[in-house]
């Protein structure tokens, strides 16, 4: 059996803009996340280390960032591990490319000349593993998006040299209406017609897997979450290819090596009695490795007195990060409108109409604006007074 780890989509190096003050520690967390990769790979003893693009957060990196990457990997080399890796969409094989400027394996102290970690490139777009009896294959352009599909051609069920074909792809399945405008599209067929064995993918960011033809396969997700919308990283794969009785076997086990979780909550306003029982009940969820975002929804009474970002500042110290985000909608007066003939009453109709509008054209952020409007121009009128 050939035991491999698959691991794609770590982004060394994000900003992180959305995580505040938190940015720097999710970045060490995720070299953390990659030395753990490496940890397993070392542990579980097995063949080759993938990284199927993406190892890098974008081409413009310090050099401290890349000798970090290349000391992790330099531990699989004097291993005797066997990488290889791609480059993906955010570290992009073009003319300013991270690989370009920089040469991994000898910085990897992987001897020169010898394939015990390469990177796939359009000029060398594979390895052979003889003492492997394994063949990877590097599906990879020179642009950002990509002017065929990556698996267009490829047809390995002739290639003889070597019994195992494994592919690295950072791209997208073609899924109808929603992946076909992604920079890299891969369609199901072509990778039935391709022969291959197994099919390391990069570029979404929680495990999938699947199969097409006689293919397996599958993304492994990103080690850790690189965005607040990304629920379901923080794992590699570790793959199996096994062939018993003739017959060809591909495992996939998934293993943690990423400490933050993501969670998404969704709270109706009108469920919420006050800030202090939304602090209390966010409080009750409170974890150091958890980053929790939470939107509140549906129509605000008009008594519940809450600030968002109140909520945050009081609980920060609970979470890895929390983000508390109040996408409600201001409840309107309630009593009759004034009669259609008055400037009260003319205004009121117009601004309802308008949030008809609104809200039939799919823009819930004008529709909110526009109750508001209402909401305080019939206060207003009515002569209640309105705190700002």
């Amino acid at each position: 059996m050939l035991r491999l780890v698959h691991t794609a989509d770590v982004h060394l190096g994000a900003r992180h803009a959305d995580m505040g003050d938190q940015a720097a520690a999710l970045r060490e967390r995720q070299h953390k996340a990659f030395a753990t990769a490496v940890d397993l790979a070392l542990a579980e003893k097995v063949d080759a280390f993938l990284v199927a693009g993406d190892l890098f957060d974008s081409n413009t990196q310090p050099r401290r960032t890349v000798e970090r990457a290349a000391a992790e990997l330099a531990r699989l080399v004097a291993g005797h591990v066997r990488v290889a890796l791609i480059p993906g969409t955010h570290d992009v094989y073009d003319r300013a490319s991270v690989y370009r400027a920089y040469d991994l394996a000898s910085m990897a102290g992987a001897p020169a000349g010898s394939d015990r970690l390469v990177v796939l490139t359009p000029e060398r777009p594979e390895v052979t593993w003889a003492a492997l009896d394994l063949t990877v294959h590097g599906r990879v352009f020179a642009t950002k998006r990509a002017p065929v599909d990556p698996l267009a051609g490829l047809d390995v069920s002739a290639d003889k040299r070597t019994t195992w074909h494994v592919a690295l792809v950072h791209g997208s399945v073609r899924v109808t209406g929603k992946t076909e405008h992604d920079e890299v599209v891969v369609a199901p067929d072509a990778i039935a017609a391709s022969g291959l064995d197994y099919l390391a993918f990069g570029h979404w960011h929680s495990v999938q897997r699947g199969r097409a033809g006689a293919t397996v396969w599958a993304y492994p997700g990103a080690p850790e979450p690189v965005a607040l919308d990304q629920a379901g990283a923080g794992n590699v794969l570790l793959v199996g290819l096994e062939e018993r009785d003739g017959r060809r076997q591909v495992t996939l086990e998934e293993r943690r090596v990423g400490r933050t979780r993501m969670e998404r909550l969704s709270l109706d306003t009108a469920e919420v009695a006050s800030q202090p029982a939304l602090v209390g009940r966010l409080a009750a969820m409170g974890d150091p490795d958890l980053v929790l975002d939470v939107r509140l929804t549906g129509l605000r009474p008009e008594a519940l007195d809450l600030v968002a970002e109140e909520v945050e500042r009081e609980l920060a110290a609970r979470f890895f990060r929390l983000r508390v985000r109040d996408a409600s909608v201001a409840a309107l007066p309630e009593g009759p409108l004034p009669p259609p003939d008055t400037i009260a009453g003319a205004l009121a109709r117009d601004l309802e109409n308008r949030v008809a509008e609104a809200e039939a054209a799919g823009d819930p952020d004008a529709a909110a604006e526009l109750r508001e409007a209402l909401r305080l121009g019939r206060l207003l009128l009515d002569g209640r007074e309105v705190t700002l």
